[in-house]
């Protein structure tokens, strides 16, 4: 590897094309292989071996590089399957994923399973595998801002009800008319009572990568109070229990406060956030984008700072929870196992053609024809359809297949 870094050293080309991971990729190549001279016959990855191919591949960080390597020839569309390098690059960008047990094509409507000559079960497999990670890896990115809470589940505690309800926290204002709104905790003598606020998000699976909060400012109180908590922690995960429930039973669980921190396991919990005893939409951006694996999210609302003059009592009040991240809700879905954290990932591509463009996330509206082109080419890349292409085997035109960017995906992503 010594060579590897010792030649970007040397180069004199632009600094910001050294970032790129497909320059070291070519650049190591054509130094230490001298591919001008290869045979234009010869394989590339048999030339490079096993481990150092791997290490490789491994180095791209976009699912449409992995495709475009299973678009080179049969061989290394072969090498990418059997050495799972869709699931590791969707493993290493979102290490949660590696409490799936199976993968699951619903009524295999990409392709029908069957054995060809000399085929195995192991084989299909894998295939099956490669198909759904590689949607799944292109799903994840790029980030589409945008509100992921769909509905509150409910509140450790409210003062009073309805009129202070958390179900206000999903308005975008502190006031809709002459009514204020916000949700209210129960007033505590003792400041280091905490909080909870729980969420249910647009889809089971989301990729989180910042959560707002804003603290009520009491403008019908003398002085205007904000009753601001002094820290925040996130959780996410997924429910022990059925969410499908009645409006009636939703809404008596509701003011009664029946759901307990044991109805729900959470697979992530963030750092602590300061909060600022200020009346704003307060951005608390998570170290790293989370996959929220089950739609759950709790609000930790931890210290409480402002007494109520009326009853000397500590209380804490939000107008304003918003989540912002990319939901995954077509066309996969999850099927939880048990409450150890296993899962199964469901991948059903027919409901993606169904969409319509209203339907797809912020920032996509207007490129409906453009991503039905990429799916389409994307289904015939991974094995569900004739490509239009000559099967390169020159590892020159291989080196090139990978290097080279196609302009629309990257324009679609930016």
């Amino acid at each position: 590897m010594y060579v590897l870094f010792h030649s970007f050293h040397s180069t004199s080309l632009d600094p910001s094309l050294l970032c790129s991971k497909r320059f070291q990729f070519a650049r190591w190549v054509s130094i230490n292989f001298n591919m001008r001279r290869m045979d234009n016959r010869g394989d590339f990855i048999q030339r490079l071996g096993l481990d150092i191919s791997i290490y490789i591949l491994n180095l791209l960080e976009d699912p449409s590089d992995l495709v475009r390597a299973c678009a080179v020839s049969h061989s290394w569309s072969r090498f990418v399957i059997e050495n799972s390098l869709c699931k590791q690059l969707c493993l290493k960008l979102f290490p949660e994923l590696s409490s799936v047990t199976q993968v699951i094509e619903v009524e295999n409507l990409i392709e029908p399973v069957k054995f060809s000559a000399g085929g195995s079960p192991e084989w299909e497999r894998l295939k099956r595998d490669n198909r759904v990670y590689a949607f799944f890896a292109q799903g994840l990115t790029p980030l589409i801002k945008k509100d992921c809470i769909i509905e509150p589940i409910s509140a450790s505690s409210t003062d009073n009800y309805p009129d202070e309800r958390i179900q206000n926290t999903l308005e975008p204002e502190d006031r809709i008319g002459y009514r204020a709104s916000y949700w209210s905790s129960k007033g505590e003598s003792d400041p280091n009572v905490p909080e909870i606020l729980t969420y249910k998000l647009v889809a089971q699976l989301c990729v989180v990568t910042e959560i707002q909060v804003q603290p009520f400012q009491a403008y019908f109180q003398y002085g205007f109070p904000i009753y601001s908590s002094k820290a925040v922690r996130f959780r996410l995960g997924y429910s022990r229990h059925p969410l499908e429930l009645d409006d009636d039973i939703r809404e008596g669980m509701l003011i009664h406060h029946q759901w307990s921190d044991d109805d729900f396991i959470w697979t992530y919990t963030s750092p602590e956030f300061p909060v600022a005893q200020e009346n704003e939409l307060q951005k608390f951006k998570l170290p790293e984008a989370v996959l929220c694996i089950g739609g759950i999210l709790q609000v930790e609302l931890l210290g409480r700072v402002q007494k109520q003059e009326m009853d000397g009592l500590y209380y804490i009040c939000v107008s304003h929870v918003q989540v912002v991240g990319r939901p995954l809700s077509s066309p996969f879905d999850i099927d939880m196992l048990d409450s150890s954290g296993k899962w199964t990932l469901k991948y059903n591509p027919d409901t993606l053609c169904c969409h319509s463009s209203t339907q797809l996330p912020e920032g996509e509206a207007d490129t409906p024809s453009r991503l039905r082109t990429y799916t389409t080419r994307l289904l015939q890349l991974l094995g569900n359809g004739p490509v239009d292409h000559t099967v390169v085997e020159s590892p020159w035109l291989q080196l090139a297949a990978i290097v080279s960017h196609t302009s629309t995906v990257g324009n679609s992503s930016s």
